[in-house]
C-alpha cells in the first residue's frame, strides 16, 4: 500500500485531534488487520493506512500500555451512547 503523503498540489485538510484520540486510533490501527475491516471501496482501506502513516509521525508512536489505557479511559468516558 502506498503511504507517501500526496504532492504539494494535492488538496489537504488540517485536522486537530485530542492526543488521547490519536493514541486510541493509533493503537487500534496498529492492532487491526486492515484486510479484515469491512469496506465498500478500496479507498477506505487506503485512507485508514494513510491515517496510520500520519499518526506514526505524531508523538503517539512510543505510547506505553499505561498511556494507551489512560487514553482509552479518557476517550471512553461520557460517550453517551
Amino acid at each position: 500500500m502506498e503511504t507517501d503523503f500526496p504532492s504539494a498540489s494535492t488538496p489537504t485538510v488540517d485536522l486537530r485531534l485530542w492526543r488521547s484520540d490519536a493514541v486510541v486510533l493509533f493503537d487500534w490501527l496498529m492492532s487491526t488487520d486492515l484486510n479484515s475491516v469491512p469496506i465498500t471501496h478500496p479507498a477506505q482501506k487506503q485512507a485508514l493506512a494513510d491515517l496510520l502513516a500520519r499518526l506514526e509521525e505524531a508523538d503517539v508512536l512510543d505510547s506505553t500500555e499505561e498511556e494507551i489505557a489512560a487514553a482509552q479511559e479518557e476517550v471512553g468516558k461520557d460517550m453517551g451512547w
